[in-house]
């Protein structure tokens, strides 16, 4: 693996944790004016990654093909097209969470996992949904992510101590909480369940909303790697799993959406919702093939939270403030 300014710098136990590395009244809270813009979100990134002329974040992944077939129960919460009666052809990508092409899929900055999915509507438009492998997010909104970013990018070994990471932690409890989480190492991409970041607002043909954040589950029980067998894991070793296994048979997912009840933040993802929050089926995710050039393809590929149907609706405005920065990142690697 290449040695670059993005990673040489992670060599304390605590910058590691953190890159290893989201209708009834629901609490929508007073946030501030946001004002960091996709450029700087991508800039920020850099700072932390390397600027390596490739995705800002998830920078290493690989593309598949499949299917998305509806549960009959989803119609119950949206009319948006591919949640009726009909299966949809739909790209995924999974990645690695580090804006660095080539990271080791065993390193702590490899977590969390992405899972990003493109349904293909039958009238030729397209749904995105990005999701990853861990329950919420360190930050309420895209300028307290950018600070801790630029934090973490200050903080090397030879920074003074405390650093302005230990000190943002120190302000920031659920940063903290989701950054010395422990992460284990998965047996493969298809044995993680992954989670929406953001919450939706979700319309059914009689008008009634709810909101909504995602829940992907593999059909198979989660499975992670001792650390023992992490350390011993081939750099490559979840490219090479999901190939193998689609070759054998179809990975298949449940898509679940986790319904918000009254007082659950739904404009902030840094607040988990608690798991006994109703879940509503959507459908069942059916991956069963690698495509052709699977670099070419994610080249372009860019999968937009914002990009929604009829009967799904932005609530937590991160989603579109991350859609912006992915827009950024997609044109500089072109």
């Amino acid at each position: 693996m290449k040695t670059t300014n993005g990673i040489a710098k992670y060599s304390s136990p605590l910058l590691l944790s953190l890159l290893c590395l989201s209708a009834t009244a629901q609490v929508i809270t007073a946030q501030p004016e946001i004002k960091s813009s996709g450029t700087d979100m991508v800039d920020t990134l850099n700072s932390v990654f390397g600027d390596h002329h490739a995705r800002a974040i998830h920078a290493k992944g690989i593309v598949l093909e499949g299917s998305f077939t509806p549960a009959a129960s989803a119609v119950s919460v949206s009319v948006a097209p591919h949640l009726q009666k009909n299966s949809v052809p739909v790209i995924v990508r999974f990645s690695n969470f580090a804006g660095i092409p080539d990271i080791p899929d065993n390193h702590p900055l490899a977590a969390p996992r992405g899972l990003a999915i493109r349904f293909k509507l039958a009238d030729g438009s397209s749904t995105d949904l990005v999701t990853h492998s861990f329950n919420g997010f360190p930050s309420a909104n895209t300028d307290q992510f950018r600070e801790l970013l630029q934090a973490l990018a200050a903080s090397g070994p030879s920074a003074e101590k405390p650093t302005k990471l230990d000190a943002y932690l120190a302000e920031h409890p659920i940063a903290k909480a989701f950054l010395t989480t422990p992460k284990p190492a998965p047996v493969s991409y298809a044995s993680l369940p992954y989670y929406g970041v953001n919450a939706f607002k979700f319309t059914n043909a009689k008008g009634k909303s709810v909101y909504g954040r995602y829940r992907i589950t593999p059909v198979d029980a989660a499975a992670y790697l001792t650390d023992e067998q992490a350390m011993k894991a081939a750099p490559g070793y979840l490219a090479s799993d999901i190939v193998q296994r689609v070759q054998n048979a179809p990975v298949k997912f449940k898509i679940s959406l986790q319904i918000a009840e009254k007082d659950d933040h739904v404009d902030d993802p840094s607040v988990a919702w608690p798991d006994t929050r109703r879940t509503v089926e959507l459908g069942t995710l059916s991956i069963t093939r690698t495509v052709a050039d699977s670099e070419a393809a994610q080249k372009g590929l860019v999968f937009m939270p914002n990009t929604l149907p009829k009967g799904i609706a932005v609530e937590d405005q991160m989603a579109n403030a991350r859609s912006s920065a992915y827009a950024v990142s997609f044109g500089r690697r072109q």
